[in-house]
């Protein structure tokens, strides 16, 4: 392996999120101190992901299998449906392991520094999804409670409030994760804690 390539790694490394040049230098001299032990396993995993990995028909979460493992489970609460703006907020959501309701993944929160305009967010999907939700039983059944949990940003409160005007003529009570979220910030980085304080005191919008 000639140098160039070696860098051609850092560089892609670098590019990921929260990972800069001098973090993926590290990280790429540790794979390679330790390329059978952690390095032949990290390639092994990125392949599987790559070959296995879905969008969830249902929900929009990522999965190796469609619907994916929370619509699938007959066991979680059909009445209330927690709307994020993307698949790592829903990780966290589940990390906490408070939560045992369904999901609905909007791809993105409004921005025009990012593209995403209004037209980009699948509204009618998502009150499909509000009017006749699928249980584990198979029965159709409305949804009781929608949780917009969005960050606690510009982007993320004006899509919240976006959401909330679309929805809003379906008579279905929509709630808010509580102020204990720090202003600005992003779910995923949340810990565990501020997660499940947010949910048992949200409230609504």
């Amino acid at each position: 392996m000639s140098f160039g390539e070696i860098d051609k790694l850092v560089s892609c490394i670098g590019r990921l999120p929260g990972i800069g040049i001098r973090s993926a230098v590290r990280i790429v001299v540790h794979l390679l101190r330790r390329r059978d032990s952690v390095m032949v396993y990290l390639i092994r995993s990125l392949t599987n992901v790559y070959e296995k990995s879905k969008k969830c028909e249902v929900c929009g979460n990522i999965d190796v299998k469609s619907p994916c493992f929370v619509c699938s489970d007959r066991k979680r609460d059909d009445n209330t449906i927690c709307i994020v703006s993307d698949v790592s907020d829903l990780w966290a959501i589940e990390r906490a392991g408070f939560y045992r309701g369904r999901y609905h993944v909007l791809g993105g929160k409004l921005s025009a520094f990012d593209g995403i305009r209004p037209e980009d967010v699948d509204i009618d999907k998502l009150k499909r999804r509000i009017i006749g939700q699928v249980s584990g039983s198979g029965e159709v059944k409305g949804i009781s409670e929608v949780i917009i949990a969005m960050s606690a940003d510009l982007d993320g409160q004006t899509t919240m409030f976006f959401v909330k005007d679309k929805i809003k003529e379906l008579s279905v009570k929509v709630t808010t994760l509580s102020n204990g979220v720090p202003i600005g910030s992003d779910i995923e980085g949340l810990d565990d804690g501020t997660i499940i304080a947010a949910f048992k005191q949200r409230h609504d919008i």
